[in-house]
């Protein structure tokens, strides 16, 4: 290899090839490369113009995402604005089915409040489920759900029936009110929170059974409750907390009144829409005011096969809430029920309503006779036998009535 050049001039490579074939006078061809220079100084800019390009690309998807590691998230998920946490691993499929599965549930009401966002069709999925397998034991509650239109006056005198024991394992409570209407009691009382979401009812109407069945599947959501009673604002306890809980919990019958009643307040109302799923001979009639064990609610809840039809064809003077738990459970489940209700009412006086008590009704001698401490005591069947204690509850009480019902509440009615 040669070196040629003056002061200031290139430097410049030659290689000679020894395999290309020589010139004509015997002398080695000689051929020349790019300078170094000129190709490092291009490189070098090239990589300069890259560098600051995905410098913007990421300080503008930076930007775009909303935070830091949005690059890393936008290019799964361009374009959006609310990214998560790219740190965290990507869930595996296993585990979003198991997120899938945990928020059907995770809508279900706290222990401290009985309101949620459940629409009905998924409440009362929900609420259909039975336990395959038995849990540790546990002490069973009952389940207080007041159906009412509004304020609830004689609470007064259901919180010391509740707060009297101190027995808050025996018992939850659940209101169901006319839509837009709020209770407000404060954290100390049982009905603290209770309320649950509601829809408009009306007297006579199929809604009233909506209702029913609403208050039912929210009281269902808490696996302790096994006994499930239905009140109204107008009713009052006859006997004390453990008195009530011990009754219904030993019991081998659910409290629903069903009768065969031949006049037209009773086969007069049956409708021929419900047969063949209903006869007449299976026409059943009862108090609205029903006791049901646990199997006998869910029952209630997931009936598909004659409420629909019950919705349809029993309509004014027919009347749901008087026929349909009595006859479909005489149909379905006879032995399970006692036909007979706990909650007293005066039918004496005739008309499309029971009497109603006040201020003057209330005394010392009514409610001992209600209770049964004085006169000859009724008698009725509980588990088989014969028993004087066939009333828990008592209505209608008018707001009234709540001052002498508290004053005589710890003599008569001992709570």
């Amino acid at each position: 290899m040669q070196g040629g050049g003056g002061g200031g001039g290139a430097a410049a490579a030659v290689v000679v090839d020894s395999s290309s074939s020589s010139s004509k006078d015997g002398r080695a061809t000689a051929r020349s490369f790019v300078p170094v220079k000129l190709v490092v100084r291009p490189a070098l800019l090239f990589a300069v113009l890259a560098t600051g390009f995905l410098a913007a690309t990421a300080l503008l998807l930076f930007v775009v995402g909303g935070g830091a590691g949005a690059g890393a998230v936008s290019y799964y998920r361009l374009p959006t604005l609310a990214v998560p946490n790219v740190l965290l691993a990507t869930p595996s499929c296993a585990e979003e089915e198991k997120e899938v599965e945990v928020e059907r549930w995770w809508a279900r009401p706290a222990a401290r409040s009985a309101w949620h966002n459940m629409s009905d069709e998924e409440l009362l999925w929900a609420a259909s489920f039975e336990p395959r397998r038995r849990g540790a034991p546990r002490r069973p509650k009952v389940a207080f759900m007041f159906l009412t239109r509004g304020p609830l006056p004689l609470a007064p005198l259901w919180e010391r029936f509740f707060n009297a024991t101190g027995g808050k394992d025996l018992f939850s409570v659940y209101v169901h009110t006319t839509p837009g209407y709020r209770l407000h009691f404060p954290p100390s009382s049982p009905f603290h929170r209770r309320q649950v979401p509601s829809k408009a009812t009306r007297w006579g109407d199929v809604n009233i059974v909506d209702a029913e069945r609403r208050l039912l599947a929210n009281a269902l959501l808490d696996l302790g409750n096994e006994r499930f009673i239905l009140l109204s604002e107008s009713c009052i306890p006859l006997h004390p907390l453990p008195v009530v809980h011990a009754y219904l919990t030993r019991s081998h019958h659910s409290f629903v009144g069903a009768f065969d009643d031949p006049s037209r307040l009773g086969r007069g109302r049956y409708r021929i829409g419900l047969a063949p799923a209903v006869s007449l001979s299976q026409w059943r009639k009862g108090p609205q005011w029903f006791e049901l064990d646990r199997h006998l609610a869910i029952f209630a809840i997931a009936d598909e096969q004659y409420y629909q039809r019950f919705r349809e064809a029993c309509l004014a003077p027919c009347y749901v809430d008087e026929h349909y738990l009595p006859t479909v459970l005489t149909i379905k489940m006879p032995s399970r029920i006692a036909n007979r209700s706990v909650t007293w009412v005066d039918w004496s006086r005739g008309g499309s309503h029971p009497a109603s008590f006040g201020v003057g009704d209330v005394g010392e001698e009514f409610l001992a006779g209600l209770v049964r401490k004085k006169g000859e005591k009724e008698r009725c069947m509980y588990n088989g036998k014969p028993t004087g204690l066939c009333f828990l509850f008592a209505r209608k009480f008018a707001p009234s009535a709540l001052q002498p019902l508290l004053e005589l509440s710890n003599k008569i009615l001992e709570y």
